[in-house]
């Protein structure tokens, strides 16, 4: 079954290569060390950037933590949205949904380490910001998950299943390592098989 190969073949936030440089390595950095324990000067020191060059791009540690997440989930709704209007059959909708995040969390997993890790470090308006995309994220297997049941493929889900079954997903961070590139589409088979299972009429 056709699916994205890459994050990079799915229209992303537009950024230039240095900003993203720049959030990728802070992105590892506060996944290593925790927000609160890395300074602007290590940010400055593990991109190469002196500071003066650092802010040009960056308008403060907290700018960048919250674009870290925003960015992360912007690409990673996007990039469902597509799956949405693409595809139809609800184990295709399912599987590819299932590919993208798992892609997301092998390839982006610093960023998905500080999405779910970080999220009480930004001040309140921000971190609603944040729980708003998890929540149109959600929203996006809500549908699929409502239009299969209207089709009756699957069984009505309400929400406490639903939530329990993405978190599957969302958590996969602690245990699939940035090693398993070539793993993913078998991972992928195995997620949306649960899917399926746990949710057929």
């Amino acid at each position: 079954m056709a699916a994205v190969t890459s994050r990079s073949q799915v229209q992303r936030s537009p950024l230039s290569d240095t900003k993203r440089k720049i959030m990728k390595t802070a992105a590892e950095l506060f996944a290593g060390e925790g927000y609160g324990s890395v300074g602007t000067s290590q940010i400055s020191e593990a991109t190469g950037y002196g500071k003066g060059a650092l802010y040009y791009h960056i308008r403060s540690k907290g700018d960048l933590l919250y674009d870290i997440m925003t960015i992360y989930l912007e690409d990673l709704l996007s990039e469902a949205r597509q799956i949405l209007a693409e595809k139809r059959h609800v184990k295709e909708r399912v599987y590819a949904l299932s590919e993208s995040i798992l892609r997301a969390v092998v390839e982006d997993k610093a960023e998905m380490t500080v999405c779910f890790r970080e999220v009480h470090a930004l001040e309140d308006t921000r971190r609603r910001s944040v729980l708003r995309l998890h929540g149109a994220y959600l929203g996006i297997w809500r549908q699929v998950t409502d239009d299969a049941a209207r089709e009756g493929d699957f069984r009505p889900l309400d929400n406490d299943e639903l939530k329990a079954l993405m978190g599957m997903y969302f958590y996969s961070f602690l245990w699939i390592g940035n090693d398993r590139t070539a793993d993913i589409p078998a991972l992928a088979a195995k997620f949306s098989g649960i899917i399926m299972r746990a949710c057929h009429a």
